[in-house]
């Protein structure tokens, strides 16, 4: 892989972080209601709530708001949380590695599901086999993913007491634990999306001239399903997977709320209620570098499968 393909990528990232941090400053000052008030609640005084805004800064100019953002963010400061009162980045370094931890757990899962059973739905096409795999996952795919979560945890979780209805643990084993119900969540859904376009794909590259040469040589179906058929049907699945973990990311809003998971998605919706411009401002921000590094993984695992793609 040349290095110039990989710095082409690189920096196609800056103008992307450079939009985000626009638009969310924007966006989060455009929030209705007011963070002082939300933070001294509907009893505080008029002047209390004045004196607060002043301390926050939130009564300076846009701009002026917008240079002391962009001057403390490139010194690796994100401010302080409004209600916690504690430095955001450190905040987010003691969330981030649980949402880390979930969205690798889902994909892992997902992919596991999703690979198999894609193979096996394309080799046995048009047979009941596959109708019921396509089916299957067609159904999960149209479930809403709060609503699968209710569900596992209802029935997993609360009524048989398989697995915990909440948590993370203190071990690497407690974790895989506690998390195995949300990241089922999320990886059923990034499943039933892999699943039909895989499976299309696969159906695709078998029908290819050089994979009737290989049958013609007399290769074995399974070496040639390996070395042939696998790796041209992943390049189209790959650019889905990593579309798809950018969506877990931001599943996991909803998933860690559902299962009070103590990650950067449970911490962004109690920002957004309590107002706390900082917060919200640092996760957002720490979405956008975490959904375009895995972009840039993407491409490169994209153009080591395909070489051509280097030259795009």
């Amino acid at each position: 892989m040349h290095a110039t393909y990989v710095l082409k990528r690189l920096l196609q990232i800056i103008p992307t972080f450079l939009a985000v941090m626009l638009v969310v400053f924007l966006l989060v000052r455009l929030l209705p209601g007011d963070p002082a008030s939300a933070i001294l609640g509907d009893r505080a005084t008029a002047d209390i709530v004045e004196r607060t805004n002043r301390q926050l800064g939130l009564d300076r100019p846009l701009p002026v708001q917008f240079g002391i953002f962009v001057s403390r963010l490139l010194q690796g400061d994100l401010g302080d949380s409004i209600s916690l009162k504690i430095p955001v980045l450190r905040l987010i370094g003691e969330r981030l590695p649980v949402t880390l931890f979930l969205t690798v757990y889902a994909a892992a899962l997902g992919v596991l599901m999703a690979v198999p059973l894609a193979v096996l739905a394309a080799v046995k096409r048009n047979t009941w086999i596959d109708a019921v795999i396509r089916a299957v996952f067609q159904v999960g795919l149209s479930l809403p993913v709060f609503y699968v979560a209710l569900q596992l945890l209802t029935l997993l979780g609360a009524r048989l007491q398989w697995f915990p209805i909440g948590g993370y643990g203190n071990t690497f084993s407690e974790h895989l634990y506690h998390l195995f119900l949300p990241a089922l969540t999320l990886g059923l859904n990034l499943a039933a999306v892999l699943v039909r376009t895989l499976r299309n794909s696969v159906i695709e590259v078998l029908t290819a001239e050089y994979v009737e040469f290989a049958r013609a040589k007399g290769l074995r179906s399974n070496l040639i399903l390996s070395r042939h058929v696998l790796r041209n049907a992943l390049i189209p699945t790959v650019t889905l997977l990593g579309l798809n973990i950018g969506a877990l990311i931001g599943g996991a809003v909803i998933t860690e709320t559902v299962f009070a998971i103590p990650g950067v998605g449970r911490l962004m919706v109690d920002a957004i209620f309590g107002r706390d411009y900082p917060v919200i401002q640092g996760l957002t921000l720490t979405f956008a570098v975490l959904v375009s590094v895995v972009f840039l993984i993407t491409d490169l695992i994209h153009a080591r499968l395909d070489p051509r793609m280097e030259l795009s």
